[in-house]
């Protein structure tokens, strides 16, 4: 069952030898169904993703806006499970993208951290994405996700202190998710004006890789984050997009999206 894993950092490192920041894109399992969110995940790849997060829905998504959290409710009123997104990971790894799974902590440690990474692995999968972890209570997934060669990637804000930022960067791999704003996810008219600022903090802290991520929805402001980022993380529009209209319909609305992000990424990035 095991593919040659494509990590996040070779996902990004690649799309910077070609010029450009990564494009990472934010999918729930299980919406609008199980099948569904993994033929979107296939399409947003195709369409230009160099990432893709899958969220394993959660009943109490602290972070998520409105529409991501209503995607997962959808999701787990379907009866979405662990397996079903192990079943995704493997199918949009075998396309050649860098997958990561997005997740609260709380379902890892019921499922077991070790297993939980050892599955990941199996399925092809490049790691975990936290956001309600920090470094210093991660023991147990860090020596986890070292043992099997996994992407750790945690999350820094505007708020995060001197000393936050670089215990982060230190323990990261794969990339530092940067929240360009305080509070839950979403689609907004303007990225918060501290990301900038926060992805140099968090360079500066020793962090190699910084991807910025909530409030991005469209090309413009896509470019706008790939002229300092090394990636720029789109959710709640993908999943807006996917849930515009049934079926084929849906699928389309979000191959539009991706691709207009996917070109915004490109105008927007800076010869580094």
């Amino acid at each position: 069952m095991s593919h040659a894993r494509r990590t996040a950092g070779a996902a990004i490192d690649d799309a910077s030898a070609q010029g450009r920041r990564a494009l990472v894109i934010y999918l729930p399992v299980g919406y609008p169904d199980v099948d569904t969110s993994i033929e979107a995940a296939r399409t947003a790849v195709a369409a230009g993703a160099d990432i893709i997060e899958l969220g394993l829905p959660y009943s109490d998504p602290g972070m998520d806006g409105p529409l991501v959290a209503a995607a997962a409710q959808q999701a787990l009123d379907g009866g979405v499970r662990i397996a079903d997104v192990m079943r995704a990971v493997e199918e949009v790894a075998a396309t050649g993208a860098a997958v990561l799974v997005m997740t609260y902590y709380n379902p890892v440690l019921r499922y077991g951290v070790e297993r939980f990474a050892r599955e990941i692995a199996e399925a092809g999968g490049a790691g975990l994405i936290t956001p309600d972890l920090i470094p210093d209570e991660a023991g147990e997934w860090i020596a986890a996700a070292d043992a099997h060669g996994l992407d750790k990637v945690f999350l820094v804000a505007p708020s995060s202190t001197s000393e936050r930022l670089e215990l982060t960067a230190h323990a990261s791999r794969g990339f530092v998710y940067a929240a360009s704003t305080m509070g839950v996810t979403g689609v907004r008219a303007a990225i918060g004006a501290h990301a900038e600022a926060l992805v140099s903090r968090t360079r500066a802290a020793g962090a190699e890789r910084v991807c910025v991520g909530i409030g991005v929805s469209d090309a413009q402001q896509a470019a706008e984050v790939a002229g300092y980022a090394d990636g720029v993380i789109v959710g709640s529009a993908a999943v807006r997009a996917l849930g515009s209209a049934a079926g084929a319909e849906g699928l389309d609305a979000l191959r539009t999206l991706v691709e207009d992000l996917a070109d915004g990424v490109r105008q927007g990035t800076v010869a580094s």
